[in-house]
């Protein structure tokens, strides 16, 4: 079921993306105005389903508990990292090239700005929101907020290892599931209500944290009456302030916790939708990370030709959320799959920066 909340999420998200940035979307909107104010509106709470999904699978990976020192959390942050960024590289390298080509094409708009030095600088650490700095491409935001929330769940596990290390007779299963549940209401309740802190992992815990205890429900880990657990979290949150984000989130939990093991397992598919599920879910990064050049491409030709026809617009959307998928493909082959290590990430950061220097130099 994981599988399948991503795959779905993936390409919802794309299909948002196109609706917002237009200007196909603007063209096929006229006729259809509920479809596409649906992408526009609503697609962007895909972005809770990954969420939720991210800290469902940090939970299985966390499993079973294990005291954790402070060095092995450096090397899991450090590999965390590597896997994020180096195929984020890779994307904003193609972006950073096609945006300055595409640049005196006035007809494309939502151009980032050429990139400078500390603008490249602070993408490769994932800071470029916290600095306010423009993002290069469309989402990456998300990417910096999955590392940072990677970086709670392992502090989580640090507190809880500390804990239990202190005082030998707390459970380690029990003692990490209610910091989960602590961290996730106070975020839900408090740093969820601020939009100032919306370019921190805390903001976003409370989502991420309903993942963690999803897991825990679902293998009977939490100790707290299972996920009983979540229904009392999720009422309680709406009843203080109810919001269609955290609504979609509590919904996508639930459904991990509870779902019947032939749903959640996919054993009412056919074997070959199951593979087509599990594949598009395994590429849903790399497609998340180079939709939007595609995109660009496919909007520059298709308003150069034909404006304002609505056939060849809406199929400019089909064809942009399918070329996102296959390139998606290659970019999964190129990098996803390859080692993360120091040298593949040194490779991608000179290719970036080398990106970067040509849109320099030809701005």
């Amino acid at each position: 079921m994981p599988d399948a909340l991503k795959a779905a999420g993936c390409i919802l998200i794309v299909l948002h993306h196109l609706a917002f940035y237009g200007p196909m979307s603007d063209v096929v909107m006229l006729a259809w105005p509920t479809l596409i104010g649906g992408f526009y509106d609503q697609g962007r709470l895909a972005v809770q389903v990954f969420l939720v999904c991210a800290g469902f699978l940090m939970a299985a990976a966390l499993t079973p508990p294990q005291l954790l020192g402070g060095s092995q959390a450096m090397k899991m942050a450090w590999g965390r990292y590597m896997r994020l960024v180096i195929p984020l590289l890779a994307a904003l390298s193609v972006t950073v090239l096609l945006t300055e080509y595409l640049r005196a094409d006035h007809s494309v708009s939502h151009l980032s700005a050429t990139p400078d030095w500390p603008t490249a600088l602070a993408h490769l650490l994932l800071l470029q929101h916290v600095v306010g700095i423009e993002a290069l491409s469309a989402g990456i935001w998300y990417v910096a907020i999955d590392f940072q929330l990677y970086c709670i769940a392992l502090l989580t596990m640090l507190g809880a290892s500390k804990l239990v290390q202190r005082y030998p007779g707390l459970n380690l299963d029990k003692v990490r599931g209610q910091l989960w549940l602590g961290l996730s209401l106070v975020s839900l309740i408090v740093w969820n209500l601020n939009e100032d802190l919306d370019d921190y992992g805390v903001y976003f815990f409370g989502s991420y944290g309903m993942g963690m205890l999803a897991y825990g429900a679902r293998q009977s880990r939490i100790g707290l009456k299972g996920w009983w657990v979540l229904v009392a979290l999720g009422l309680f949150v709406l009843w203080v302030d109810p919001r269609w984000r955290i609504a979609t989130a509590w919904g996508c939990a639930l459904l991990l916790a509870a779902a019947p093991q032939y749903l959640f397992s996919g054993e009412m598919l056919s074997l070959r939708m199951r593979h087509a599920v599990q594949w598009l879910s395994g590429v849903s990064y790399s497609v998340f990370l180079i939709h939007y050049p595609v995109s660009l491409v496919v909007s520059a030709v298709v308003t150069a030709y034909w404006p304002e026809e609505l056939t060849a617009n809406a199929m400019g959307m089909a064809v942009s959320l399918l070329m996102s998928v296959w390139t998606g493909h290659g970019l999964n082959r190129l990098t996803e799959r390859q080692p993360q290590n120091i040298r593949h990430l040194s490779v991608w950061s000179l290719i970036f920066m080398a990106s970067v220097a040509l849109a320099m130099s030809g701005s």
